[in-house]
Parts: structure tokens; C-alpha cells; sequence
């Protein structure tokens, strides 16, 4: 009543709260006691102002007033006032009387415990019989009824005493019992004490105007209930406006908002228990409402909510977070199974089809889920580790995903080894290996693929595929590109000052050719370097041609411009057309090797390769074998008239200084071949120059280099 609310004590704790409760119960039911034998054979003498403010006690405790944004969440009582306004009156015992059968009264309608009602009853009635100690040293313990006077101005120097008296005496008595592990008694006793003294003061200031109005007329004090009114009807808009403000207008589920509140509130607890949050995905919800109308889909996300409600349990909280994404908080979920198993229901609800405007609608989701402390100690890392799964599953298709920070591309580990790479590029540290590429028919040097390593300083290898895909999902795709570009046309430029005529190959990510940078970045390498165009191929994945082609075509357009043609890599592997291949500037197809290395194990991997030979072939394209192993599958390349081949069977991937050496040794053995090539038969190929050699075939020095 006006005070803070009471906890239930630790049985961990000892003395402290032993004392407060029991002093509180037994002192306080006393006192009640006491009061019933004292006002007893007055209660028929009393006039009809008292029967009025006792109706007005009781309505005031069971009507708290509720407004926005408080602190309690049972609401403030206004029965204080009209407790004191008796005390003032008639003095203590109808008071304590009054207050110990309208605090029953009130728990009892809220189904408090028991050892709840008999600690607020004692708590409450000592508080109003310390309260009663500044009437006593005013000479006024009966009341100023019996003193046969007035209220004057005059009495606020021991009215406001005794508020502040009732005040601490709640406040110590609540803290002692409220205290409970890991706080201390000063810790309980302030916590929230500004909020608590300014409701108290509030409610307690209008005690002297109900004496006024009693002392005037009985029949004024129902008055009071008119600015009473006032203050409940402003509190409820207050409470109908935050409602407003925290739950989505469709389905009136929580919003985000409430849903950030409510985990901050559970992350906030001292000691707080574990609990999962899942995010939850409609997947292709955009599709039902371009096809059937908006008004379908507002009707197919409030039907979603009530399935997605009806499999939970009461203490759960489920939020609409804006347009097909939810969120499910799941108080004491302690592990990922059982959020998983959570899951689970919900997606089987989902499944079932929804009937919407005569059509039948299968819905698929995806969900991820965090778990709280595991996967993160703080809101909004929870929300995004639960994102990150959800988006996994999306990914996956697998519906249900726990994040798993293996999979994480945005973890703190990651963030690091992103900075690392930046600092990497600015210093110049990161080497080209190169792997040849050669002619089946003859063995000669066709050209090189250049491939990017790092060696960390302290991490120490790094594979590509590591940190390749931090830098296309961090905007430093570019960037790195720019460097392989450069780097390996000046390696070109070294190899032609020695006299090797050797083109290098180099891969671009589908984020290179979003936006003309790519073709600038070529364009201005060429000329730094006095490379020629020939001299440089670009390899792109044909998922990423075909997928992209819409947006990058500008792109394209712009590499055959500066006559750089293009490689089409791991090919076999998408769905490229024929009619899309005859219109882009790509010269040569590259058989990804998860065909080739069955090629001679697999009658269907054989005819695959087989007809992407032929395919190339017929469009007036190169045939390039990847990941060539054996010597078996070099000869049966040559049978399917592949033109070119690369892998460990030709050498492996080599630094900069290796690549030098293997081409020296190479070439002088070409030239050396050249002069008795009509003795031994060997093939003639083209170096890039056009200029005619034969070489030995490359598979008798295959692992030179190495």
C-alpha cells in the first residue's frame, strides 16, 4: 500500500531476515488484535464520514492506479491516504482495524500466498502505528476528534513527520525481507526509493483534505472520487497509449520494443536463469502477397500468430518484429535441445496448410536460435547469434538451425582476422603462388593460374577460403582483387623480360563485377604494368555469370572492350544455356574437377566430361581439365580431345620464385625439343606470341618445381 512490494526471504539467510519477519507478523497481528478488542464497542457509535472513508480505503487498495512506464507493476494504491485520513481523525486503533481487514481483503482478490498476507498485514499496521508516534508527542493519540479541534495550517509540522516516519519504517521492514542473496540490506532499503518517495508523497498529501472534507460533511469525501477518477481514467490512456506503443496493431502480439524489454529485464537479473530466443522467418512470404493481395497476407501473419501462440507455453512471449519475422522468448529454456524441440512444434504447426481465399497455402519457415548465457551475455548479441542461425537455416534449407559460432562470418575472432587482412594488403604481405596450365597434346605452357595465399605472422597459413569470403562480405573484395591483379601482372612483366610470353589467370568474385571498378582496376594494371590484354584472363564460377548476369553485364561489356577475354570456371556445376554462352567474351570452359578426377571411375562423370568438351568445342571455346591428378586421367583427357589441363599431376600450385624456375627449366627443354622435333614426333603448340614449338610432354617432368 503506496510502499514497496515484499519478497519472499532466502532460506539461505539468516538473523536479519528472521527478525523482520517475524517481529513484522507476530508485532503487527498484535497490534491488530489489540484493535479489534479496542474498537469493538465503538464501531456502532461512529459516524457515517468513517463508514464513508473505510468504503473509500477498501476501493482504493482493490483500484490501484496503473499507469505507463512504472516501476510496480501492481500499481500505486491510494488507500494511504485515506488510512491516515482515519488515523488523523479518530486515532490508531480503527485505523489498524481498518488497515489489517482491507489488506486481507486485497490478497486474498489477488491470490496471494499466505505467508505473503499474514507479512504485508504486520508490515503494513507497524508501519502506521510508528506513523502514530508523531500524533502521540503532539498530544494528540486519540485524534484531533477527540481533542474536540480543527486541522490548521499549523499541524502540517507533525503531519508530515508522520508520513515520513510510516515511510522509512516500510521501506526498513520491506528491505529486511526483500534482501535476498547477493544484495545487501542498504542495497534493498534504496533501491528505487525516489520512485517510492514520490507515489508515497503523492498519495499521502491528500490525507488532510479528506480530514477537511470529513470535518465539513461526511458527504463531501465521496467527492474526492471525481479527481480519483480523473487519475485513473488519465493512468489507463497512459497504459492504452504504451500498449499501443508495445504490440504490433495486426496481430497484437509484443513488438520489438517489448520484446527488447523483456530480455533486457530477464539478461538484467542477478543470477539470472538461462532462456532461448528464436527468430522466425516466413520463406517466400513475399510471393503471397504479390499474388494474392496484401489483405491475404495481413490475414495469413495473424493467423500465423495464433499457431505460433497456441503451441507455446502461458509464461512464454512470442513478438512480431515487422513484416513475416517473429520472435519467440523462452523464459527457463536452459539448452539449445530444448529450444530446439520448441522449434520444432512451431514448424509442425506452420506446415499445416492455411485455407485463404479458396486457395490452400503451404508456408515453409526457418528458425534460429540463441541461447542466453551460452551464445552471448547481452541483448542485442542474442538477437544477432539467433539471426545468424535463422539466416543459416534460410540458407540450408534446413528449417532449424542453433547458432553455432564455427559458422559465424561477424564473430569478434573474425572482426580480428578482417583487420588483419586489411593491414596485410597496406603492407604488401600477402604472395601469389602460381599453377601452371598447359597443353594436353604436347605439354606446352599454355599459362598460369595465380592463386592468393597468407601467412599469417602469428595465425600462420590461412586458406582462401577463409578469409576470401570476410573480404566479399566486408566491402574489401575490391581491394583485394586490385592487389592479385597487380601483383600478378607484374609477375607477367618479370616472365616477359626474361623472355617468357606466359598469360596468368586470375579469379573474381561476383562482388567484383558489381560496378565498373573492376574494369578501371584492369584498365589502369594493363597500362602500369605495359602488359597486354592477351596476357590476362579473368575467371569467373558459372553460377556466378549466370546469376549475375543482369547486374554485371555493364561489367562485361566493359572487360571485352579492353579485349580481356574470360574464363568460365568450375563449369558443369550451374546451369548455364548454350544461348547465354555464345553471347558472353568468354574463350575458354573449365570441366571442374569433381568431374575429372572420376573420370576414369565414373561412366556418368566420363560422358559429362565428354559433352563439355564437345560443347566448348562447338561454340568455338577452349576445354580446360581442373584438378588433372594421375597420369590415367591426363591419357583419357587426350582421348575426349580436351584441349588443356591443371593439377597436381602437372605441378603444384608454386610461389613466385618456384613458378621462375619450373618456366626456365620448362622452356629450355622446349627450345631443346624444337631443334629435334622431326626426330622424335613431338607435337608442335603455339606460345602466346603465335611463335611454333614442340615439347616434350609435360607429364616425364611433372614434379619439377614442386
Amino acid at each position: 500500500m503506496g510502499g514497496k512490494s515484499s519478497v519472499r526471504p532466502s532460506l539461505a539467510r539468516v538473523s536479519l531476515f528472521a527478525a523482520t519477519w517475524h517481529v513484522s507478523v507476530w508485532g503487527g497481528w498484535a497490534l491488530v488484535a489489540l484493535a479489534a478488542v479496542k474498537v469493538q464497542p465503538l464501531m456502532g457509535l461512529m459516524p457515517a464520514a468513517f463508514w464513508v472513508i473505510a468504503a473509500l480505503v477498501l476501493l482504493g487498495e482493490l483500484r490501484p492506479v496503473r499507469t505507463a512506464g512504472s516501476y510496480d507493476s501492481e500499481g500505486t494504491v491510494t488507500s494511504t491516504a485515506f488510512v491516515f485520513a482515519i488515523l488523523y481523525l479518530w486515532g490508531l486503533w480503527p485505523a489498524l482495524l481498518l488497515q489489517a481487514v482491507v489488506t486481507v481483503t486485497s490478497e486474498l482478490v489477488k491470490r496471494k500466498r499466505p505467508w505473503i498476507i499474514f507479512f504485508n498485514v504486520g508490515q503494513y499496521v507497524l508501519s502506521v502505528t510508528a506513523a502514530w508516534s508523531a500524533l502521540v508527542l503532539v498530544g494528540l493519540p486519540d485524534g484531533i476528534v477527540a481533542a474536540g479541534r480543527d486541522l490548521t495550517g499549523s499541524d502540517l509540522f507533525w503531519i508530515v513527520p508522520s508520513w515520513v516516519i510510516w515511510f522509512v519504517v516500510n521501506d526498513a521492514l520491506v528491505a529486511g525481507v526483500g534482501a535476498d542473496v547477493g544484495h545487501t540490506f542498504v542495497e534493498a532499503l534504496f533501491g528505487d526509493i525516489f520512485f517510492y518517495i514520490v507515489t508515497s508523497a503523492a498519495v499521502l498529501a491528500l490525507s488532510p483534505l479528506v480530514v477537511f472534507a470529513a470535518q465539513a460533511s461526511g458527504w463531501y469525501v465521496p467527492l474526492l472520487l471525481i479527481p480519483m477518477f480523473a487519475v485513473h481514467k488519465t493512468a489507463r490512456i497512459s497504459l492504452q497509449e504504451q500498449h499501443k506503443a508495445l504490440h504490433d496493431p495486426l496481430t497484437g502480439l509484443p513488438n520489438r520494443k517489448y520484446l527488447l524489454r523483456s530480455l533486457g529485464d530477464a539478461v538484467a537479473q542477478l543470477d539470472s536463469p538461462a532462456f532461448a530466443l528464436a527468430l522466425l522467418d516466413l520463406d517466400r512470404f513475399k510471393e503471397v502477397n504479390d499474388t494474392l493481395g496484401h489483405h491475404v497476407g495481413d490475414r495469413l501473419l495473424e493467423l500465423v500468430a495464433i499457431r505460433i501462440s497456441s503451441v507455446l507455453r502461458p509464461e512464454d512471449l512470442v513478438a512480431r518484429l515487422g513484416g513475416d519475422e517473429f520472435a519467440i522468448y523462452l523464459p527457463h529454456v536452459s539448452n539449445a535441445r530444448a529450444a530446439a524441440d520448441v522449434a520444432v512444434r512451431i514448424r509442425q504447426a506452420l506446415n499445416e496448410p492455411f485455407q485463404l481465399e479458396d486457395v490452400l497455402l503451404e508456408l515453409e519457415v526457418s528458425i534460429g536460435i540463441a541461447v542466453f548465457p551460452d551464445h552471448g551475455r547481452d541483448v542485442d548479441n542474442l538477437m544477432r547469434r539467433a539471426d545468424v542461425a535463422m539466416y543459416l537455416a534460410k540458407e540450408l534449407h534446413t528449417e532449424v538451425e542453433v547458432y553455432d559460432p564455427a559458422r559465424d562470418r561477424h564473430t569478434t575472432g573474425r572482426l580480428g582476422l578482417l583487420a588483419s587482412l586489411r593491414r596485410a594488403l597496406d603492407a604488401g604481405e600477402l604472395d601469389l603462388h602460381y599453377q601452371p596450365k598447359v597443353a594436353l597434346e604436347g605439354g606446352g605452357v599454355v599459362g598460369v593460374e595465380a592463386l592468393i595465399r597468407w601467412n599469417h605472422p602469428e595465425r600462420g597459413f590461412i586458406p582462401p577460403d577463409e578469409f576470401i569470403p570476410l573480404a566479399e562480405t566486408s566491402g574489401l573484395m575490391h581491394r583485394l582483387t586490385s592487389y592479385v591483379i597487380n601483383t600478378a601482372l607484374a609477375q607477367v612483366a618479370a616472365w616477359r623480360d626474361e623472355g617468357f610470353l606466359v598469360a596468368v589467370a586470375v579469379n573474381v568474385s561476383a562482388r567484383d563485377l558489381h560496378g565498373a571498378e573492376l574494369a578501371r582496376t584492369v584498365s589502369e594494371a594493363l597500362a602500369r604494368h605495359r602488359v597486354p590484354a592477351t596476357l590476362l584472363k579473368l575467371e569467373l564460377t558459372e553460377r556466378t555469370l549466370m546469376a549475375e548476369h543482369s547486374r554485371v553485364l555493364d561489367t562485361l561489356v566493359a572487360l571485352e572492350a579492353l579485349d580481356v577475354e574470360l574464363s568460365l570456371d568450375d563449369f558443369g556445376t550451374g546451369y548455364s544455356s548454350m544461348f547465354m554462352l555464345k553471347r558472353l567474351p568468354v574463350s575458354e570452359i573449365k570441366v571442374d574437377q569433381s568431374f575429372v578426377s572420376r573420370l576414369t571411375r565414373d561412366g556418368e562423370d566420363a560422358s559429362i566430361v565428354r559433352s563439355i568438351i564437345d560443347l566448348a568445342h562447338g561454340l568455338g571455346l577452349q576445354a580446360v581439365a581442373e584438378g588433372v591428378e594421375t597420369e590415367e586421367v591426363w591419357n583419357q583427357l587426350v582421348g575426349l580431345g580436351c584441349d588443356s589441363a591443371q593439377g597436381w599431376f602437372v605441378s603444384r600450385p608454386m610461389p613466385s620464385a618456384a613458378a621462375t624456375e619450373w618456366l626456365r627449366g620448362h622452356f629450355s627443354e622446349s627450345d631443346h625439343a624444337s631443334s629435334r622435333a622431326d626426330d622424335t614426333g613431338d607435337l608442335p603448340v603455339v606460345r602466346p606470341e603465335g611463335e611454333a614449338v614442340a615439347l616434350t610432354p609435360l607429364h616425364l617432368v611433372a614434379e619439377s618445381g614442386t
